[in-house]
């Protein structure tokens, strides 16, 4: 095993968020800081319960299934919550594990 100092770890780190796909991730993940402002109600009325991967999908300009990976990634590493109402799935952030994942950067992992 390789002896990876913090300044190389979060250059790493850094590195692997300025992807085209990380950019996209930071850029759902910030949108949905404020839901609100960056999409239309949903069909439950507010943003307030989350936003679909139909509306992740409009806003990316890309087809649903590309919106779906990078959600299921996203909710894969703790990073959003979802629940299913029906046969759509609501998304939002997971602030508490956000913040965690911040922490871990600020210290170099």
């Amino acid at each position: 095993m390789g002896n990876t100092s913090g300044e190389e770890a979060r250059t790493e780190g850094d590195a692997m968020l300025r992807t085209p796909a990380g950019e996209t991730r930071l850029n759902i993940l910030e949108w949905l800081k404020d839901p609100a402002t960056h999409f239309p109600p949903q069909r439950h009325g507010t943003t307030e319960g989350g936003v679909t991967a139909d509306a992740v999908a409009a806003k990316l300009g890309v087809p649903r299934p590309v919106a779906d990976t990078h959600l299921r990634l996203l909710t894969a590493l703790g990073l959003l919550r979802s629940r299913k109402v029906r046969w759509r799935t609501y998304y939002w952030r997971d602030e508490v594990r956000i913040a965690e994942v911040a922490r871990m950067f600020e210290k170099g992992w």
